[in-house]
């Protein structure tokens, strides 16, 4: 038989399977994060007829004589370049700018995709809605201090957004106290009434803030500054008397718990603070001119204390460390020629809040906004690179399965060590061009037919040698 029959149909059936890699690649146009394929062919071993010879000093060398037996498919391809994005507004809709994977698992098998549709279930698992694979990433944990932190060198595992859950209250432990009080006004003559001229002079600053307790209930702090000679003030702290939460005369200030104090005496609800010629804060005092509690070095914190009612005598005790700033420097309350500005600029506690929103930023970090203003991180999306990407299998789904030849994954979080960059809110598009892949199909219907001449061709050629003996 004429081997350019067998040559022929490797053609046609060689010519089918790139016609089957075309057809999907089309029907995956619209296929979020779908990688397309691509067929490479190579001819197939040839028959040697005769062998190359040598060149000699009477004739030249000859090449050798074959025939080739047909082609076959040298690969099959997937091209991992990029897909362009399509923003969505979903928040959970995730798409990788750059290389990597997002990482899904249903017990104990593990799959990688590049499809980022995602939602969160009723047990508050993120998870592709399509087959209920859950997204793999690192859960914020709690430290010893009470702080959330993300680990993402620990073993990855299903990731939860805690949607509704509570943020329990925190007790205010700090206050931070800036700005200025006017070194240009006069001293007030009588510091424990001044008059309703001297505060509007400016020679009385007044100062509240609102802070927490255990449970988290607000009470509020009120601070006046009145000044009482050339580079000194004193601060006087007192609550609201409506506040029935508050033990009746239980509000003072502490200095005799903070800095380095030279002797200790009974707390007192008011402070002294001293200035130099420059404007610095340089020492805080407490008590009597003849026995006071004085820090004059470092960081110039005090202790405001009160007793909150809980049903025991004298109540229980609060202690909120108020920071003034260090001495010497202009870090914290300053003396100098401007007009009184002194107020507290933060403290750190904070009401029970329950969480409402979240939104995952371009590493992956999931982050959760509660009712009462604070912002924490929840969890961290897990991404893995392979040192083939190509080398993955296909396991339907939009998803890929590890092979001998992909190497294993690099897991980590995204950008960072060539991983991707995380878009929320979009998501990756197929890298199908429908113009390539119909040039691709027309070329390829070409080919399958050229090679079915070849075979009706071969046929006719046999009809004659079969005709010969008539």
């Amino acid at each position: 038989m004429m081997r350019s029959l067998y040559a022929g149909v490797t053609g046609l059936q060689n010519h089918q399977i790139r016609t089957d890699v075309i057809g999907n690649n089309i029907s995956n146009i619209n296929t979020n994060g779908f990688k397309k394929g691509r067929v490479n062919f190579q001819d197939m071993i040839s028959q040697t007829i005769s062998g190359a010879s040598r060149p000699t000093a009477e004739k030249g060398g000859t090449n050798p004589l074959q025939v080739g037996l047909g082609m076959t498919i040298a690969s099959v391809d997937t091209l991992m370049y990029q897909g362009s994005l399509q923003t969505t507004g979903k928040k959970t809709d995730l798409a990788i700018q750059g290389e990597g994977f997002f990482i899904q698992r249903k017990g104990d098998r593990t799959f990688y995709t590049r499809a980022g549709n995602y939602t969160v279930d009723r047990d508050k698992n993120l998870v592709n809605p399509a087959n209920g694979l859950k997204i793999q990433g690192w859960n914020a944990t709690m430290d010893a201090d009470g702080n959330y932190f993300i680990d993402n060198a620990k073993t990855y595992s299903d990731i939860k957004i805690p949607i509704g859950d509570k943020f329990e209250a925190h007790q205010t432990s700090e206050i931070v106290y800036k700005s200025n009080l006017d070194s240009r006004v006069n001293k007030v003559q009588n510091p424990d009434s001044p008059t309703t001229l001297e505060k509007k002079n400016g020679q009385v600053h007044f100062s509240s803030i609102d802070v927490y307790d255990s449970q988290g209930k607000v009470h509020k702090v009120e601070i006046t500054f009145v000044k009482t000679g050339i580079n000194q003030w004193q601060a006087k702290v007192t609550m609201p008397e409506n506040d029935k939460d508050i033990v009746k005369g239980s509000v003072r200030f502490d200095v005799g718990h903070v800095g380095n104090v030279t002797t200790e005496t009974d707390n007192k609800d008011k402070i002294n603070l001293t200035f130099n010629d420059k404007g610095s804060i340089t020492s805080i005092a407490e008590g009597t001119e003849n026995n006071p509690d004085r820090i004059s070095t470092g960081d110039l914190d005090v202790s405001i204390v009160f007793n909150l009612n809980n049903g025991t005598p004298g109540g229980q005790e609060q202690r909120i460390k108020v920071k003034m700033g260090s001495s010497g420097n202009v870090d914290g309350v300053t003396q100098m020629g401007s007009n009184s500005t002194t107020k507290a600029v933060s403290q750190n506690g904070y009401g029970m809040g329950y969480l409402e929103s979240f939104n995952i930023d371009q590493n992956g970090v999931i982050t959760g906004v509660y009712t009462n203003g604070q912002v924490r991180e929840l969890a961290q999306v897990a991404m893995a690179t392979f040192i083939n990407p190509g080398g993955l299998e296909k396991s339907g789904e939009n998803t890929y399965i590890i092979s001998n030849n992909s190497g294993i994954a690099n897991v980590g979080p995204a950008d960072s060590q060539g991983r991707g960059k995380v878009v929320s809110g979009a998501l990756e598009m197929s890298n199908v061009d429908l113009a390539e892949e119909f040039t691709n199909m027309i070329v390829t219907q070409r080919g399958f037919q050229a090679n079915s001449r070849i075979i009706t061709t071969s046929d006719q050629m046999l009809q004659e040698l079969l005709s010969l003996k008539r």
